[in-house]
């Protein structure tokens, strides 16, 4: 009997269970919460880009981000070349004070040698401090996805025989030295890489820089539809970027802009330096858009005679002689004459050995055909605002206040003609 009830408890309990109240336990899946990211800055320059392509009807990505943002023709620095006004983009300083004068030159104390854009000796960078060595210094995180100077160990020193080393440089701390065969594709998604990092190897302050529409733009005409497939593929690097923000979740303070515009050029109109001045009376020193020259000793005045007269399509001057709204002509890297074409003129030392219509930069910094693009959007900027043309010095306090960094007194460039783009706290 005993053996009976043995066998048979576990039956009677488990119909009791089955008769009781049942209490239904589910598993659960973890809820996906996603970061709550603070805003990333990026600045991108798209070189070469004049506002007026925006016209065209085939940048439907950098046209939202205008409708959607803060739109104004930047106006840039003289002379207008790629490296001078890159450097003043993130400098705040004229050309005349940040000591990168133009795309080529040659520094008094170094007269062996020629400054050319391949050059990241910090000894030519010295002079300014960019934002992103601002930002290193206040602890915020930056990377360079390409900019005119951001491979350069700046406040450093090359080490002599060091094959390229700087001792005591101060870099972002991502960057990539620049090249022609990484691709807007490739540009763009590093950019998005780096956001996917965990926050604290994640950058806070970005740049990325396209080269494609400058190449574009000297290669053709300005109506051209060779230029007009790089503008609109590079809209679609722009939107690239964009849709890859979105889906990181990652809110965006976006200032795109150019360095300079671009004049169309030809063949025909070219100012030849030999009907004018003696070969024998000067050193060329850069030539196109612009001329500089330093004489030959002991025909100073021979060279002043040819130069420094009325010219067709050309207007010269002696180093201090230069309009002072140009802010060039006091720093020492400066030659001691300098020529400016008319705008669409080119000035040559040589007859062209060929028949061309392309497009060039250099030019006075007003001219109409030297307008840069500026477009800002993202939580720190007024929707749907146009301000005022403003110079690109301008830009590095822009960038300082929507980073939280102090202003800087010392610097040209200053907050004032951006206000309007900020959003009031």
């Amino acid at each position: 009997m005993r053996g009976m009830v043995k066998l048979l408890a576990p039956v009677a309990l488990a119909l009791l269970s089955a008769c009781a109240p049942q209490v239904v336990s589910t598993p659960t899946t973890p809820v996906a919460v996603q970061e709550q990211r603070a805003p990333v800055t990026i600045l991108v320059s798209i070189d070469g880009f004049r506002p007026d392509y925006l016209a065209r009807g085939i940048t439907p990505a950098l046209s939202g981000l205008a409708a959607d943002g803060v739109s104004a023709r930047l106006i840039p620095s003289f002379p207008t070349k790629t490296f001078p006004n890159h450097w003043t983009i993130v400098t705040g300083q004229y050309p005349d004070h940040h000591g990168i004068v133009a795309n080529s030159f040659v520094d008094p104390a170094r007269t062996d040698e020629k400054f050319t854009m391949a050059n990241t000796d910090p000894f030519y960078w010295n002079a300014a401090e960019p934002i992103w060595v601002t930002a290193e210094k206040a602890g915020i995180r930056s990377a360079a996805m390409f900019w005119p100077g951001s491979a350069v160990g700046w406040g450093g020193t090359l080490v002599p025989y060091g094959y390229g080393a700087v001792d005591g440089g101060t870099y972002p701390q991502d960057w990539q030295a620049f090249s022609q065969q990484v691709t807007n594709t490739q540009r763009v998604n590093s950019v998005i890489d780096w956001l996917r990092r965990p926050a604290d190897i994640r950058p806070q302050f970005v740049t990325l820089y396209f080269d494609t529409v400058d190449s574009a733009g000297h290669a053709s005409a300005q109506d051209s539809s060779e230029l007009n497939t790089v503008i609109a593929s590079i809209d679609r690097d722009i939107a690239t970027l964009r849709d890859g923000l979105a889906a990181l979740g990652q809110p965006a303070n976006l200032i795109i802009l150019s360095d300079h515009g671009m004049a169309e050029t030809s063949s025909e109109r070219t100012v030849q330096l030999g009907d004018i001045v003696d070969p024998d009376d000067y050193v060329l020193v850069e030539a196109g858009p612009y001329a500089s020259f330093n004489p030959v000793p002991g025909r100073e005045q021979a060279l002043e005679a040819g130069l420094l007269r009325p010219h067709d399509h050309m207007q010269c001057w002696r180093k201090q002689d230069i309009p002072a709204r140009l802010h060039y002509g006091s720093n020492p890297r400066i030659p001691a004459y300098l020529c400016v074409a008319e705008t669409g003129w080119q000035i040559s030392d040589r007859p062209s050995s060929r028949e061309f219509v392309g497009g060039n930069h250099g030019y006075d910094n007003l001219a109409p055909e030297m307008a840069a693009l500026f477009i800002a959007n993202g939580p720190a900027f007024k929707s749907g605002a146009q301000i005022a043309p403003f110079e690109n010095i301008a830009v590095n306090p822009l960038l300082r206040q929507i980073m939280g960094l102090p202003q800087d007194s010392r610097i040209d460039g200053k907050l004032a003609p951006v206000t309007g783009a900020l959003v009031q706290p």
